[in-house]
Parts: structure tokens; C-alpha cells; sequence
């Protein structure tokens, strides 16, 4: 019996192998296999067939530099991918070298910029060299449905801060590479909810909800703990919650509407400085024009009824579970799972002055939406994302197709994605989180927690008044017994040696842009800055929330003002306020990391984080 099957997976690899050497513009058929047994395994038959649509060759020469904004204005070169066959596919688009003629020398990849478009979703500009290296250079991968077509728009051109070294009088050639096979792994529709025991589910009639106190519902995505909340019925797409609070904002200035509000755009924030932005290719993964159901609704816990589909609907990618989604989890009792053991927002409004939210015991209550409480987005995965590893429990959560990197040996830091966790720095303050590529080439991190001293989170004052800098009392430590005494000269020869931190003041009721921005529209930077080697997370800034109970948490300082007079702060509750420098409240170093940072193994989870090195 075991030699029997070990030959039908010997023709089965065989075969797999044939596939992937045949994709490339042809339509084939998959082997059917039946292995005989005590049960029947079968290989059902499809149709792979992929059609790639482009016009000339990428070329660069002749060219100017260009602004980023003129480089995303340009033409660009359109491509489509066309899925003819009868079974969804997983892809992966290269950007390889064309031989130059006589003459010619290549241009580096450090001196090119580029911008991808998909489907009408415009991607932020990008270094190339930020793709890879030749020939591993990937524009983009995701799965493709049955008679599915995605339009691509590439633009690249050449740096305009790039030296006349670096790109005088060479050529850049390229053409487009597509590899496919059939999708693996199961749909994670299917997969979230056959692999619960018995019992663990509400049905509704329109969505089959995921219940209990803690099932196997773990999901890691794009650097990120999430929980699977539910499955819509007709749609087949999952819903999904952030396992902690994120960051913790204001909800709006006093409306209690989402739409519109400081939350709703956080969430859909596609800057560097919003969620959406640093979510990991979300054209693939998630609803991009989801619903969200954002009905006021006062009625008590364990007596909330669906909300009506002629409520408050609200269209956007990522979104909050409203009031009824939390009650579904655990059939209105406050120990389900998504009791975090912290404060945080949900999408009903209580009244026309508050905003429903989940305090630390799992109790329902509300809240002025001029107040901060934790946030925990929310996102819709797209039908066709599938599971390919893990069980659902938290030390193996499930990992979805195209987001389960293995072999990430010399990948820069600076290609990775917003949560992922690194080694860095000594002993118990070891663990760090990448928050953002704030400042375009490097990697800006911050300490998974406040750093701790045997075991007991230090505290300190901020300073003598609101303003940081590298001689007030927090950013002193910061930029000396830190680099000292927490940082070896290992880890300190990775970091910028200066980065510009924005000061803004942020008060009750005031958007989160502000810390680093003159208005809401983000016409200008805030002139308030200071320049320092180490300094510390701003209010509403990615990877700023809890993640832990508030009962294993601490006070620790941002460095945002929220007034002449006092600082901004997050509690141990998830929620934030603020306080007078005075007083002593825990410490989350953040830096920039250089941009030859590279890692040298890991997969950037809490368990794995990444292993880093300084590259040349």
C-alpha cells in the first residue's frame, strides 16, 4: 500500500512540474488520479488556460527623471490577464531583463521608480529594486477566477533623485513573465467553518457566524492577527477582525456617523500613513467595495437583531463589526473571542452624540466620538482567497495563498509588510514590529511592547514640557542608555542615524493627520519636527494599540501633543488620553532602519520573527 502511493505522488509531482514548464500561453488539462485504499483520493481534471495581452517591450532611454507625480501621470504600458480555462489560478508576473544591444549598459534598479495599476486601483510609487532582483523580480501575484480578466497598468521611469552615475547614458529592458498553476489550498469560506467542532456556528440566513469563546478561527495576514468572524452565504466571502486593537483614535469631531468620519478614513487610508495602504496587495485579498451595515442601534447585549439592509450602508474596503456582529460571536454573552480584554470602537452609533464600543470585560457601552478608543479594522476576503497552511489555532493560524513567504534569505526589510515581527535589540526587549516605509527607502519599527526591565515595565516623565526632542527626559534615554544599554552596536549600526519625527498636536476631537500634517487633506507636512536618531510612536500611528489584555499591559507616552500643557499616551486598556509630561508612563522606542537592511531567515510572525542583517 505505502509503495503504491509513493509512486502515484511521484507521477503526481511529475506532473505538477510539466504543468508549470508548459504554463506560459497554454491551455492544458490536469492528470485525473485515483488511488486506491481505504479512502479515494482524487485529482479531479480542469482546464488551466492563461492569456497574457501586452503591447512592446518595457523600455527606458532617452529619458528625463521625473517627480513621482509625473511619473505616475504618464501613459504607461497596458497588459491584461485573461483566465480561459475552467479552474481558478494562482499566479505570479515577472519583470525580467532583455539583453542589451552592442553598446549599451544597464541602468540599476535603484535609479528606476515604478507605479502598478490594477484593475483601476492605483499602487503608490516604488523603487524597482523594491520588486527583487532579476530574475526574481515579481509585479504582482494573486489567484484569477474562471473567465475573470485583470487589467494592469505598469508606468516606470527614472528616479528623479537618481545621479548621473547611476543612470547617464544607460538603458533599462524588460518584458513580462507569467507563472501559473492550479490554486492551492482549500477556499477560506469553506475551510474557516467545516474545520469547527460541532456547535461553534450561528446561521442567520444570510451569514453563518463563527461562535464560542476561543475556536480555531486564527488568521495571519499581511503581518497581522486576525480572527474569522463570519461567511456570507451567497457571496462565499469572509469577514475578518484584527486580534488587537491596531492604533486608537477619535471616532469624528462629534458626528456619529462612520461615514465621513476620522475612522472610516484611517481605515481606508491608502498613504503610507492609513491601514489600507499598508495592507499587504488588498486588491487581491479583499472586497474592495464591501457593505458595511453602520445602523444606530441602543438595544441591549443579547437582544440586537440583525440590522436592516435599507439601515445606514456604508461602501468601503475596510471597515468595523457593528454592534450585532459582536453579539453573534458568542450569542450575547461578553466571553466570546472577540472579547480582546480591551477597549475598541464598532460601527453603531448608540444615539446622535455616542458611538457603541466593547470595553475590557466584553460589556457593551458607548462613548463621545470625540474620544479614543482602540481600533480594530475589519475586512471582507474575497471568495477566491484560499487557505493553504495551518489549523486556525493561535500558535498555527491559517496562512492564505500569497501571503505565506517561505525562504526569505537576502529579501529586504524594506519589501515587507506592516506587523511583521523582527529580532532586534537584547534579551527580554528583543521583539520589535515593522510599522510603516515611512520614509521610502528604509523601515521604520517600533518595540512589540514597552521595553521592561527584569520583567517590570520601566516608566519615565516625558520632559519638562510637551515638545520631543533627543534632551528632553524620554528622547535622552532614547538616544543614549537605549542605544547603550537595549541596543547593542549590532542592531545600532542598522539605524538611521537621523529621522524626522512630526510634532503636530492632536486635541479632543481632531483628526489623527494632524500629528503630521498642517490639515485633513494632507496638503502639507506640520513645520513642528525634530530630528533624532530614536524617538517614539505618533497618536494614530500603525502598530500605536495594544497587544495584549490590559491587565498585562502599561501606560506608554506617543509623542504627540495634545496640548501646550499635556501629551498623548495609550493605556493599558486599549483607549488613549493624555497627560502632563510630568508624569512617569512606559516607553515603545521606534527608528528607521536602513535600507540594505536584509533579512536572513524567519517568516515574521511572533513565533518566527525575521533575523536581520546589515547588508553592503
Amino acid at each position: 500500500m505505502k509503495e503504491a502511493l509513493k509512486n502515484n505522488k511521484k507521477l503526481i509531482i511529475i506532473s505538477s512540474i510539466i504543468i508549470i514548464l508548459l504554463l506560459i500561453g497554454i491551455s492544458f488539462a490536469y492528470l485525473v488520479t485515483t488511488i486506491h485504499g481505504t479512502k479515494e483520493y482524487v485529482i479531479r481534471a480542469g482546464s488551466l488556460g492563461l492569456r497574457l495581452e501586452e503591447g512592446n517591450e518595457l523600455t527606458l532611454e532617452k529619458q528625463i527623471p521625473l517627480e513621482d507625480s509625473e511619473g505616475q501621470s504618464l501613459t504607461g504600458f497596458n497588459f491584461s490577464l485573461v483566465n480561459e480555462g475552467n479552474i481558478d489560478t494562482d499566479y505570479t508576473i515577472y519583470l525580467d531583463d532583455i539583453a542589451l544591444s552592442e553598446g549599451e549598459t544597464r541602468m540599476p534598479d535603484s535609479a528606476i521608480r515604478y507605479s502598478l495599476t490594477r484593475n483601476d486601483v492605483v499602487g503608490d510609487a516604488d523603487n524597482l529594486s523594491n520588486m527583487g532582483v532579476n530574475p526574481n523580480r515579481v509585479v504582482d501575484t494573486g489567484s484569477i477566477a474562471v473567465d475573470e480578466t485583470i487589467n494592469y497598468t505598469l508606468r516606470i521611469w527614472i528616479d528623479y533623485d537618481a545621479t548621473t552615475e547611476d543612470a547617464g547614458g544607460k538603458t533599462f529592458k524588460g518584458k513580462l513573465r507569467v507563472v501559473a498553476s492550479q490554486s492551492k489550498g482549500e477556499k477560506a469560506s469553506t475551510m474557516v467553518i467545516d474545520n469547527l467542532t460541532s456547535g461553534s456556528t450561528l446561521d442567520d440566513g444570510v451569514d453563518t457566524f463563527i461562535t464560542g469563546e476561543d475556536p480555531n478561527n486564527y488568521v495571519w495576514y499581511s503581518g497581522k492577527l486576525w480572527r474569522a468572524v463570519s461567511v456570507n452565504k451567497e457571496a462565499n466571502t469572509t469577514k475578518l477582525v484584527t486580534q488587537w486593537n491596531i492604533s486608537a483614535i477619535n471616532y469624528s469631531s462629534g458626528s456619529t456617523a462612520f461615514e465621513g468620519s476620522y475612522m472610516e478614513d484611517w481605515l481606508n487610508d491608502t498613504t503610507v500613513d492609513g491601514f489600507l495602504g499598508n495592507l499587504r496587495d488588498y486588491e487581491n485579498f479583499i472586497v474592495t467595495d464591501a457593505k458595511w451595515n453602520a445602523t444606530l442601534d441602543a438595544t441591549s447585549l443579547g437582544s440586537i437583531t440583525r440590522p436592516s439592509n435599507s439601515g445606514t450602508i456604508v461602501t468601503d474596503a475596510v471597515g468595523l463589526l457593528n454592534m450585532y456582529e459582536y453579539q453573534s460571536s458568542n450569542n450575547g454573552e461578553t466571553n466570546g473571542y472577540l472579547n480582546n480584554g480591551l477597549y475598541w470602537w464598532t460601527l453603531t452609533p448608540y444615539s446622535s452624540s455616542g458611538v457603541r464600543d466593547v470595553y475590557y470585560n466584553g460589556y457593551a457601552d458607548y462613548n463621545s466620538p470625540s474620544y479614543t478608543d482602540g481600533v480594530r479594522p475589519s475586512i471582507n476576503l474575497k471568495s477566491s482567497v484560499r487557505i493553504v497552511d495551518g489549523d486556525g489555532t493561535i500558535d498555527n493560524p491559517y496562512r492564505l495563498n500569497g501571503d505565506n513567504d517561505t525562504n526569505l534569505s537576502g529579501t529586504l526589510l524594506s519589501s515587507r509588510y506592516s506587523g511583521e515581527y523582527i529580532r532586534f535589540g537584547n534579551d527580554e526587549n528583543n521583539l520589535y514590529r515593522i510599522v510603516s516605509h515611512e520614509n521610502g527607502t528604509g523601515t521604520k519599527i517600533t518595540s512589540a511592547e514597552p521595553l521592561k526591565s527584569t520583567g517590570t515595565f520601566i516608566t519615565m516623565n516625558f520632559g519638562s514640557n510637551t515638545t520631543f526632542s533627543s534632551s528632553n527626559t524620554v528622547g535622552s534615554f532614547l538616544n543614549g542608555e537605549y542605544l547603550t544599554s537595549y541596543v547593542d552596536s549590532i542592531y545600532s549600526d542598522m539605524i538611521e542615524d537621523s529621522t524626522t519625527w512630526y510634532l503636530g498636536t492632536v486635541g479632543s476631537g481632531a483628526s489623527y493627520k494632524l500629528a503630521k500634517y498642517t490639515d485633513t487633506v494632507m496638503s502639507s507636512l506640520t513645520s513642528s519636527t525634530t530630528e533624532a536618531k530614536v524617538g517614539l510612536l505618533r497618536f494614530g500611528e500603525l502598530m500605536s494599540g495594544q497587544f495584549d489584555r490590559y491587565s498585562n499591559n502599561t501606560y506608554y507616552w506617543t509623542l504627540t501633543p495634545n496640548s501646550t500643557y499635556s501629551v498623548r499616551y495609550v493605556n493599558d486598556d486599549g483607549n488613549a488620553g493624555s497627560s502632563s509630561p510630568s508624569n512617569a508612563y512606559g516607553v515603545r522606542p521606534s527608528v528607521n532602519l536602513k535600507s540594505n537592511v536584509q533579512i536572513t531567515s524567519g517568516t515574521g510572525t511572533k513565533s518566527d520573527p525575521f533575523i536581520l542583517t546589515l547588508g553592503s
